[in-house]
């Protein structure tokens, strides 16, 4: 079942280009090529489509369910994180980047702690050191608390480490290959996702190479799957499709450190709305700024579909940091493969074609804000871990809430105009789209 939503989409293109135009599409005799030369709207759309579908379904790692959570809970939130990766792939970059830093981290911290050879650490029995993958594991909601046999709370990596040396539970002793065997990796949907990816590249690079032009979704489709991509790099060692977390077990009699987990205070505070706050928490924890654990999420026993990750240290804040903004700027930066005459239309400039530059490079230029934010934050900050003056900590939030307000005023709208300006070049393509590429001129000829 898994491979089926892959050979349909791999299938139905191949169909489509041995049929004749399918939306009505003409030509001129004269001046157009022939109907099996031809590609009409909804090829392009459709290839488009393939392509997003197949590289978000592979590229993104979900954290383990609830222990009772249902299929369609399961299917809805993987959706919305599929659908948040279309809309703004940048955001899921940065989690991306929050999680892998946060795992490598929790696999240093139980590697010094339990298996170094310092006469400091606490090396109990069958300890095995931890990898990367573990500590996706751990911050994925791989071990969850029991206590007399009933399910208490997912344990994050620095609860379990305290628990283990407080000797409150066994050290759970789960092999790499155990992890791996949970996950649902199929190879043989990678291979396929390559090759639908491979061969969208192909065309767009070939239709350059014969000065054909290329329709603003297909260079929107290579900004979004060039940042799904990066994001499947950083998640190259996270389990995928884990279902169920590793069952640790309570030893002690007396009263549980650990609360019950419960939803985060801010979601039950009158701040503000709570329709307005439930739209604002999603960006807020993709963005890598701190976890916030929902109601459903709490009741469910499991870690929030947007979390994963902890606190690091200053410096790989600012790497993560700077992973977003280049996420952004490559974003942009792909767009303005759009800004070509050729590419929007075939005739002189227009409105539409200055708008698409315009945009272009509001959304390419508008994170460097956001790294000379980061600047300043690390000139303002002080080098030790004491707190920071209370100036500093004054300059540091006005800094930010401007950062907020640009990103609201121009970034946000930009994105909204290209989405727009997209929609009106499907609306409106130049005869040469409908052109297919003529693949015969890249054979030799002798």
């Amino acid at each position: 079942m898994t491979l089926l939503p892959y050979a349909v989409l791999l299938y139905i293109p191949l169909v489509c280009a041995s049929l004749p135009s399918l939306n009505g599409t003409t030509f001129d005799a004269a001046n157009d090529c022939p109907s099996y030369h031809a590609r009409n709207l909804w090829r392009i759309i459709w290839s488009c489509v393939a392509t997003l579908f197949a590289c978000t379904w592979t590229g993104i790692h979900p954290n383990i369910p609830g222990m009772k959570e249902g299929k369609f809970a399961v299917v809805s939130r993987r959706a919305f994180i599929m659908i948040m990766a279309l809309i703004a792939p940048e955001l899921i970059v940065t989690l991306a980047a929050a999680q892998f830093f946060s795992a490598r981290a929790a696999a240093k911290d139980f590697n010094r702690e339990f298996c170094s050879q310092s006469p400091n650490a606490h090396i109990p029995a069958n300890c095995r050191k931890w990898t990367t993958t573990d500590g996706f594991f751990a911050w994925m909601g791989g071990y969850i608390l029991y206590v007399d046999n009933q399910p208490r709370a997912t344990l994050t990596p620095d609860e379990l480490r305290r628990f283990v040396r407080e000797e409150s539970v066994h050290m759970p002793v789960v092999e790499e290959a155990d992890i791996e065997d949970k996950s649902k990796n199929d190879l043989l949907s990678k291979g396929v996702t390559f090759l639908q990816l491979v061969w969208f590249i192909l065309q767009l690079v070939a239709r350059r190479v014969q000065n054909l032009p290329i329709t603003l979704l297909e260079i929107d489709t290579l900004a979004v799957t060039a940042l799904i991509c990066f994001s499947y790099l950083l998640w190259l060692k996270k389990p995928k499709n884990v279902e169920r977390p590793y069952i640790v077990h309570w030893k002690k009699t007396e009263a549980i450190p650990l609360p019950p987990s419960e939803a985060d205070s801010r979601l039950s505070k009158g701040c503000c709305f709570p329709a307005i706050f439930y739209l604002i928490y999603p960006l807020w924890s993709s963005m890598g700024i701190s976890t916030i654990t929902s109601h459903r999420a709490a009741h469910s026993r499991r870690v929030p579909s947007l979390g994963g990750y902890g606190d690091v240290s200053g410096a790989i804040n600012s790497i993560k940091a700077a992973v977003g903004v280049c996420s952004m700027m490559v974003f942009g930066g792909i767009h303005f493969l759009g800004c070509n005459f050729s590419i929007l239309t075939d005739s002189d400039p227009n409105p539409d074609q200055q708008s698409w530059f315009f945009d272009s490079m509001v959304v390419t230029s508008a994170p460097l804000s956001l790294f000379f934010l980061l600047l300043l934050i690390l000139l303002i900050k002080p080098a030790s871990d004491a707190p920071p003056p209370n100036w500093s900590s004054r300059i540091i939030y006005y800094l930010a809430m401007i950062e907020v307000l640009i990103f609201i005023v121009i970034y946000i709208p930009a994105r909204v105009a290209l989405a727009v300006l997209i929609i009106r070049n499907l609306l409106s393509v130049p005869a040469g789209v409908h052109y297919a590429v003529d693949w015969t001129k890249f054979i030799p000829h002798w």
